[in-house]
């Protein structure tokens, strides 16, 4: 069964770190493009962060760059998302996504997690 499980989100004050975990079942996670993307209440959904099979080129959204890293394990079949200096408005429903290709951007969501809620706030 092909699957994608996050975990890792919490409640955590504004300038604190979290790790996300994107697990893999059913397939070999190392093999495709994966994304994470998150949605707040009442907001569009915005792509986070997004990493290449191949060569691991990687690609931020402006909003995250030099607070978030995204990395793969391959012997656990799972893709990070460490997340430094958090904000409030990081505050959102994290999920992650492939299209099983090799090249970002993700677009098709053709397998996607139900998400880790990350909540920002003193």
């Amino acid at each position: 069964q092909v699957q994608l499980v996050e975990s890792g989100g919490g409640l955590v004050q504004p300038g604190g770190s979290l790790r996300l975990s994107c697990a893999a079942s059913g397939f070999t996670l190392d093999y495709y493009a994966i994304g994470w993307f998150r949605q707040a209440p009442g907001k569009e959904r915005e792509g986070v962060v997004c990493i290449n099979s191949a060569y691991g080129n990687t690609y931020y959204a402006d909003s995250v760059k030099g607070r978030f890293t995204i990395s793969r394990d391959r012997t656990k079949n799972t893709v990070y998302l460490q997340m430094n200096s958090l904000k409030p408005e990081d505050t959102a429903n994290y999920y992650c996504a492939t299209d099983f290709i090799n090249n970002c951007p993700v677009t098709d969501f053709r397998s996607v997690g139900q998400g880790t809620q990350v909540t920002v706030s003193s």
